[in-house]
């Protein structure tokens, strides 16, 4: 249960609207209560009717009985009304904090987890979440408020039958704590292996070409299979502890119910109490039926959310790895930016990816970053970006530390074309769009498309700009997907842009006719390219390239190849292969 504590903060920030619907419960549960006095007094007096037919009039007795009915009619209304208004304030709430719960993510968390685990955990264990601070709040509040009720009245009529009626309580408490620690085992099992599932699915998805292609279906079922049939087993043992559960609270309160009958008749014959009363006894333990045979429902729900809130917790409650500095204050412009002896290690004892990195770009400057797979150019570009921050050094823009800008202004400011493209299951135009915030007209967006080398490849298309594309630019090719994720990033109004390894799948003519298009930015622009060819950078004003985490060599292209290094080698391959 401690898990569930985290959701405390959400309960203190409804807690208005929490406390109007506890109001509400206990109104409805104070009508509820009457009906059975309504019954009660109602039985005694018929009963008095029918012994003395010969005081009392037939239009009298009806009148009563008509009374009587309309008084349990309208404490029944009363009692469905306040129903209502305690499910439209608690069951809100519930669904509020839900909305508000999927909201608190934390970035480290999407690097760290796998899709379908994230997907389990957003969707499956927020709602099992949700079922907690809903009905299971509400049920829990409204089984303690009816049961302190129900019993001060029967202890007000009848302590000594009071004491009979309630004799099974004690097994059903130590059945419903036995149920309750049995569920929670269980459900951190049953999502477990949900989550398994999820991932599976996601990656066969995915990954459908590649599993086609290598012919591995039959592995992939067999994994799937195997996932089902232990999130069946797992699913079955919790239904096995639940299917025990409900026939002994039934159970239980139908020994209430004979005690009620068989105790109650005897003091019936030695005048303690009224026929009345002992209608209005059954009554009342009806009336905790419901409530108590949903103990084990409510008891489910509760353990089931601990088990879930626990797997939320595991990215909930761990620290950030980046401070989003939310100052008021945001950039204007991007200036200059410095790296200053700069290193960057993921785990303590292993290797630094990056060691003792210095440079300087000034705005307007294009630098070419370039070097092998696992050189660290793109740890690089996400310290730039500050998806988290350096081990060790500065990084300064505009002489200030990055760490001391405020995030979402900072990155307002960079146009970033990833090198794993993704595109938004959406029109061709729609993702372009994508990159401004501001209304832009269709003339902006052809524009950019040619800038791009895109447009005539979209113009092919039936529906040209109005194509749908499928999840992720299923139906596009590689080189169209990366272009039309440069027209996106070159719509957006921003001082640095950044091309990461993304025109690798284009020929080198559309290369050139891109990097040309680049070159024709405003002056005042940035622009970072990172790539392995030569002929990506060549252009650039500076070109670093990186070797085992280190700059090698720094310079224009002219300057590396005099240098006749790594620069050079590089150079000479790629030029070989371009002329055989």
């Amino acid at each position: 249960m401690k898990s569930l504590f985290h959701l405390n903060k959400y309960l203190v920030k409804y807690k208005w609207k929490l406390i109007l619907g506890f109001l509400f419960i206990v109104a409805s549960n104070l009508f509820a209560v009457y009906m059975p006095i309504i019954v009660q007094e109602t039985t005694d007096t018929m009963m008095l009717y029918a012994n003395n037919l010969d005081q009392y009039s037939k239009s009298e007795i009806t009148k009563y009985g008509l009374m009587s009915a309309g008084i349990f009619i309208g404490l029944a209304l009363a009692k469905g009304l306040f129903l209502f208004f305690t499910r439209q304030t608690i069951i809100v709430v519930s669904r509020r904090i839900e909305f508000d719960l999927k909201n608190e993510l934390d970035y480290s968390f999407y690097k760290k987890n796998r899709i379908g685990d994230l997907m389990t955990r957003i969707s499956e264990d927020v709602s099992k979440v949700r079922m907690y601070l809903g009905p299971g709040i509400m049920y829990t509040f409204n089984l303690s408020v009816l049961f302190s009720l129900v019993i001060y009245f029967m202890v007000s009529i009848s302590p000594k039958l009071s004491l009979y009626v309630l004799l099974p309580l004690p097994i059903m408490s130590i059945l419903i704590y036995w149920v309750s620690s049995m569920v929670y085992k269980k459900s951190h099992a049953v999502q477990a292996n949900l989550s398994a599932i999820s991932n599976n699915s996601q990656e066969v998805f995915s990954g459908i070409k590649i599993l086609k292609a290598y012919s591995r279906e039959k592995y992939f079922e067999d994994m799937y299979a195997e996932n089902s049939k232990s999130y069946l087993k797992s699913n079955m043992a919790m239904v096995r502890i639940n299917a025990l559960f409900m026939p002994t609270i039934f159970l239980l309160i139908g020994l209430s119910n004979i005690f009620t009958i068989y105790v109650g008749g005897i003091m019936y014959f030695n005048n303690e109490i009224s026929l009345g009363n002992i209608i209005q006894f059954i009554y009342y333990i009806n009336m905790l039926t419901w409530p108590f045979a949903a103990v084990g429902w409510i008891t489910s729900i509760i353990q089931r959310a601990a088990a879930s809130q626990d797997r939320i917790n595991q990215f909930m409650l761990s620290e950030s790895i980046v401070d989003e500095n939310e100052s008021e204050e945001e950039i204007e412009k991007v200036e200059s930016i410095q790296f200053k002896n700069v290193s960057q290690k993921f785990e303590e004892n292993s290797n630094a990816v990056l060691s003792s990195i210095n440079f300087n770009i000034q705005s307007g400057q294009v630098i070419g970053i370039m070097g092998k797979t696992g050189s660290g150019k793109s740890t690089m570009i996400n310290l730039l970006l500050r998806e988290f921050n350096a081990s060790s050094g500065e990084i300064l823009v505009n002489n200030e530390n990055v760490n001391d800008i405020n995030l979402k202004g900072y990155r307002k400011k960079i146009g970033l074309v990833p090198q794993d493209v993704f595109l938004f299951s959406d029109t061709i135009e729609n993702n372009i769009r994508f990159g401004s915030k501001k209304e832009v007209s269709k003339e902006e967006i052809i524009e950019v498309s040619k800038k791009a080398g895109v447009y005539e490849d979209i113009m092919s298309f039936p529906d040209q700009f109005d194509t749908l594309l499928g999840e992720r630019g299923v139906n596009l090719s590689g080189g169209q997907k990366q272009r039309i994720s440069i027209a996106r990033a070159l719509l957006k109004e921003c001082d640095v842009f950044i091309f990461d390894d993304c025109l690798s799948a284009v020929d080198t003519a559309t290369e050139e006719k891109i990097l040309n298009s680049i070159k024709e930015l405003d002056k005042n622009k940035t622009v970072i390219i990172v790539s392995h060819r030569v002929s990506t950078v060549k252009h650039a004003d500076q070109i670093l390239f990186l070797e085992k985490g280190e700059i090698k060599e720094s310079g224009t292209h002219e300057e590396l190849i005099k240098m006749e290094g790594s620069y050079k080698k590089v150079f000479d391959k790629q030029a070989d292969k371009e002329v055989s």
